[in-house]
């Protein structure tokens, strides 16, 4: 029992101020629509986007992608385990970043034709980096004070009325 308290403890625990929110409203709600508009647009944000980018086996990876992006995006508006729901969106955004705006640098990335150089570079991969450090930042610092993650925290780090000693 004690263990898995430990564990809790590390996901849910914060210290961040409240002001985390404004972070995990804009990571959350851009993870969460771009989930789901891999399924409601496949051609062009799903498994067409992911197989223009030479994805092997779009039709697999994209829902894939989509699903781990709504149900972190959730996770983190919500502020439950955002530790854990950083973790997987921090390697989307670093195979995002990789695969497909990395080559504009060189003019070979198949989803921007015509751009190349550090400029078109910076500019197509904002919002990833964007998510990328907001990520990070959650994945340090927690969810914050207004999250139910603080609220969990508050619950595992009770001390529980068996473990308290007797007073008299």
């Amino acid at each position: 029992m004690a263990r898995l308290r430990t564990w809790q403890a590390v996901l849910t625990g914060t210290t961040a101020p409240a002001a985390v929110i404004l972070i995990r409203v804009y990571v959350g709600a851009v993870f969460l629509s771009e989930g789901t508009l891999k399924f409601l647009r496949p051609d062009q944000q799903g498994a067409g986007r992911f197989d223009k980018a030479g994805i092997l086996v779009p039709g697999f990876l994209a829902p894939l992608d989509g699903a781990f992006e709504i149900v972190s995006g959730v996770l983190i508006l919500f502020g439950l385990l955002t530790r854990l729901a950083a973790v997987p969106m921090l390697v989307n955004m670093l195979g995002a970043l990789m695969i497909t705006k990395l080559p504009i640098l060189w003019g070979r990335a198949p989803l921007f034709t015509g751009k190349s150089g550090w400029w078109d570079f910076a500019h197509e991969s904002r919002t990833d980096l964007a998510q990328l450090c907001g990520s990070l930042f959650l994945l340090i610092v927690g969810a914050g004070a207004y999250s139910l993650d603080a609220r969990l925290h508050r619950g595992v780090a009770a001390p529980s009325a068996e473990a308290e000693p007797a007073r008299g």
